[in-house]
């Protein structure tokens, strides 16, 4: 019997460092710009490592832009051991062990002291150079000699050590020497602006010299951070952080403060009205540095009203660090967030009424959303938020102290059929079509007992409409049956009834459900087969619209004596165009050629019979013709 014998090798993979960099360029990071983050990020966390083993120790980063650009901490440096350990390996961070703990120094620091987490930085600066030189002299072993690491991108590089009087102090000075096809991220002016975007809020001193030998000073305190002499003095200098960085004056700022989260800052609120589906792009700086300026996850959907800055230590970002990370922390977040805006809402019903109509008056879409789902602020804005209704643009609150029954529409375009004849008769009826509006009413009683709300019905309508004397329905009986014979093939009943306003001739009563129903039941009509068989299958009775006719209007009182067969035709299709163009729905193929055809032939009538008094002509002390 015989036995194979297998034998193992282990290898290891050989990384293309240039398909690499294009990979992090191209798909990881939006931009090349985030070279200088990645720097700011080590000295800041070469700095914080420092000041772990040496509470004293000065924190200061410099950078300077010429033909070269280099970057200078007074951070924690590395020793050749550590150089070979950390910038020979792609991916290995210096900053923590596998287990968590800190590595390059020895130290058992918190993993939250630090912003980096990929240790993939230094390949970033591959985006804009084609070497990259690392000269480093360790804090945690002043007798160490310094080391410099030379870089190339094709995946080269060298290592040598330097007697540690060349290098006077601890510390850590990356130099690039920038590529032509990206020297614009490199040029002084945009360093500055890099340096001042990514860096603005750090803790640490952070400068950018210049060829010329000038220093500008990048980062600063947040306004939130600093002490004001008053309340006032505190609030203009958020007011004037908002212009500065977002570019608009707010209409108030509200101060975040959540101590669980390690997370400070403001949320401003917009002067103007925007969409809800605009989400706000908000700023998050993670210890101290900007990780993007477009989170519009941090806050609720219902939150689009205010653009945030905020510093956060506990919030995770992805590999990219371009984002948040939705973990149970971010939404914990979120939450505690939604909460303190909903407090400020809350509270400024009793501490500035005057703010508040200001703000519902731009914002009373988002406030409108919000209250759906929440009862507490339901009760407080409620009756402040300002309705369409037949008494115009008032509060539920006014409106509802005339009216102990509320009627809602469903949709604008019945609100805008029935509120004439409905603020006539008396009713109080409030559009519903709008986005909330409808289920904001519905909810009125629970905070106003004794107030009582329904959908508004066509009957509804129809029942406060008078109905005609005996005498006179009769003389209009010929009219009449013209008319509901006509109007009929669309699916609509004719009535004579006496309403105001005057000036309406004629009234269309229908709803949604109806219109879809009849145009359902054409459909399985005009179809075969299974399609035919799945819309029979849905009918109900078909509703019909109402058209009703105004008897008390001068143009309704002479239409209805007509007895010509064509011209009462011709004025039926007439009065029936004119209130469905009142309705200001959409209009249907075949009432498109209804109006046109009426249009036609009271026109073709006029022509014909000169100087008679039709319809189309008017009588003495009205005006037909504007109704037509």
């Amino acid at each position: 019997m015989s036995h194979s014998h297998r034998t193992e090798t282990a290898h290891t993979f050989q990384v293309d460092l240039r398909g690499l960099v294009d990979l992090l360029s191209h798909h990881l990071y939006s931009s090349p710009r985030v070279y200088l983050r990645e720097l700011l990020q080590n000295a800041v966390d070469a700095i914080t490592a420092r000041q772990a083993l040496h509470p004293d120790a000065p924190g200061r980063i410099t950078v300077r832009t010429g033909d070269t650009l280099t970057v200078t901490d007074t951070g924690v440096g590395l020793t050749e051991a550590d150089v070979h350990r950390f910038l020979a390996t792609i991916g290995r961070s210096s900053k923590r062990t596998a287990d968590g703990a800190f590595d390059g120094a020895g130290l058992d620091a918190a993993r939250g002291e630090f912003i980096g987490q990929f240790g993939i930085g230094l390949l970033a600066c591959f985006v804009v150079a084609d070497e990259i030189t690392v000269l480093s002299r360790s804090a945690a072993d002043p007798a160490a000699p310094a080391v410099e690491w030379r870089g190339h991108s094709d995946g080269r590089y060298t290592i040598r050590t330097l007697p540690a009087s060349e290098v006077p102090e601890p510390g850590t000075t990356v130099r690039l020497t920038p590529r032509a096809d990206n020297a614009e991220w490199t040029t002084p002016e945009r360093v500055v602006q890099l340096a001042r975007h990514y860096g603005g809020l750090l803790r640490h001193e952070v400068t950018v010299v210049d060829p010329r030998g000038t220093s500008h000073r990048v980062n600063e305190a947040p306004p939130w951070e600093r002490s004001h002499r008053s309340p006032l003095a505190r609030k203009e200098a958020l007011t004037a952080h908002c212009r500065e960085l977002f570019d608009f004056t707010p209409l108030d700022t509200i101060e975040l403060d959540l101590p669980a989260a390690g997370l400070r800052g403001v949320a401003y609120v917009l002067p103007t009205a925007v969409s809800p589906a605009q989400r706000a792009g908000h700023r998050v700086h993670l210890k101290g540095m900007l990780l993007t300026d477009q989170a519009p996850e941090l806050l609720p959907d219902w939150a689009f009203f205010v653009r945030c800055v905020v510093d956060t230590t506990s919030l995770r970002p992805t590999a990219s660090r371009e984002s948040l990370y939705e973990d149970g922390t971010l939404s914990a977040v979120r939450d505690a967030l939604g909460d303190r805006i909903r407090d400020w809402l809350t509270g400024l019903a009793a501490s500035d009424p005057a703010l508040l109509h200001r703000f519902i008056d731009t914002h009373h879409l988002a406030v409108k959303a919000l209250a759906r789902y929440d009862d507490e602020l339901l009760r407080i804005v409620l009756p402040w938020l300002p309705f369409e209704t037949t008494d115009g643009n008032v509060t539920l609150e006014e409106f509802a102290r005339t009216h102990p029954t509320l009627l809602v529409t469903r949709s604008v375009e019945e609100f805008r059929q029935v509120a004439p004849i409905a603020a006539a008769a008396g009713l109080g009826v409030v559009n519903g079509g709008y986005t909330y509006d409808r289920d904001l009413v519905h909810r009125l009683p629970e905070i106003r007992p004794g107030t009582a709300v329904d959908d508004l019905d066509p009957a509804t309508v129809t029942a406060h409409l008078d109905a005609v004397d005996p005498t006179a329905e009769l003389r209009a009986a010929g009219f009449l049956a013209v008319a509901r014979e006509t109007i009929g093939v669309h699916d609509c009943d004719v009535v004579l009834r006496d309403f105001q306003p005057v000036t309406a001739p004629a009234l269309l009563l229908d709803n949604r459900e109806a219109r879809h129903e009849r145009t359902r039941a054409g459909l399985a009509a005009d179809s075969d087969g299974l399609w035919a068989d799945i819309l029979g299958s849905l009918r109900n009775e078909t509703p019909r619209a109402q058209l009703v006719l105004n008897h008390l209007n001068p143009l309704v009182r002479q239409a209805v004596t007509i007895a010509e067969r064509g011209l009462a035709v011709t004025t039926a299709e007439a009065l029936y165009g004119q209130a469905l163009l009142l309705s200001r729905r959409p209009l249907r193929a075949s009432e498109s050629a209804l109006l046109n055809r009426a249009f036609m032939g009271l026109l073709s009538h006029a022509m014909h019979h000169p100087g008679t008094d039709t319809p189309d002509a008017g009588t003495p002390g009205t005006e037909p013709r504007k109704d037509f």
